[in-house]
């Protein structure tokens, strides 16, 4: 039976980018999973990083039938996710220059350049959009999430493929240190790929002024995972005690969705 993550949601548990938000601010994680509140905004460019996503699980999963999508196909699917996610949406925040049409303009732009871009190998497609759990030794709730796409080559080892859409490149010590990835390892141990090698591989469509497309590869030692396990450890107790820490010099305040609050929190009017 399919692994229905919805239901895993209800419950407690932890998400590689839970883990990352509570690293990040633990008011962060607290305004948006414990509390609950509604963003003050929504930015477009998750929105758009969203559409993407979809248009690329389209495309993978016609792939895995043994069809490719033509660029045109992708730049459609596309659009539609991109009008779907919008419409009626009043809360979207556009940075300075940028609307729905430019939006819409670069996600056509990027998916151009990642058709034109992708290496043909003979990967096959095990998974697209595939759901995981997992536990930890001495962890109460389950780490869920969903891999973009699962791969093997001739082999029989395993590529774990992250879509990400970014306004830069990644440098190495990024990639290698990138803890996603790290959670992604454990997890793909963890769901049936225990006695394969496993690579990882970000697939990155960036959004300078020419688009760009570049994978990077990387993977994960024994030790990458001990400290990935602790650090998950470490946060679900921090979250367990209440202790929610704000980092108001991290980059993510310029853009936060809980900037007003955040504020009246600091100034006393919030608990």
């Amino acid at each position: 039976m399919p692994m229905n993550l919805n239901d895993l949601r209800q419950k407690p548990h932890l998400s590689a980018s839970g883990v990352q938000d509570y690293v990040d601010c633990g008011l962060l994680y607290k305004f948006s999973r414990i509390d609950k509140l509604p963003p003050e905004s929504t930015p477009a460019e998750m929105i758009l990083g969203s559409a993407i996503h979809r248009a690329l699980a389209d495309f993978y999963q016609v792939l895995k039938s043994g069809r490719k999508l033509t660029a045109n196909e992708l730049e459609t699917a596309f659009e539609k996710y991109w009008r779907f996610l919008t419409h009626g949406k009043e809360d979207i925040e556009y940075k300075e220059g940028k609307d729905f049409d430019t939006h819409l303009l670069e996600g056509k732009n990027l998916l151009n350049v990642f058709h034109q871009e992708l290496p043909s190998d003979e990967f096959q497609i095990i998974g697209v959009e595939q759901a995981f759990n997992f536990m930890l030794d001495g962890l109460q709730v389950p780490v869920i999430g969903i891999f973009d796409l699962v791969l093997e080559d001739s082999s029989g080892t395993i590529i774990i493929v992250d879509h990400k859409s970014t306004s830069k490149s990644y440098s190495d010590k990024e990639v290698n240190k990138n803890l996603q990835m790290s959670i992604y390892k454990i997890a793909a141990q963890a769901n049936g790929f225990h006695d394969r090698e496993i690579l990882l591989r970000l697939d990155c469509l960036i959004k300078t002024k020419q688009p760009k497309f570049s994978q990077f590869w990387t993977s994960r030692s024994e030790i990458d995972e001990i400290k990935a396990a602790k650090l998950i450890k470490s946060v679900w107790d921090g979250i367990s005690k209440c202790v929610f820490v704000p980092n108001p010099a991290h980059w993510k305040c310029e853009n936060c969705s809980y900037s007003r609050i955040c504020h009246e929190w600091f100034v006393g009017n919030h608990e």
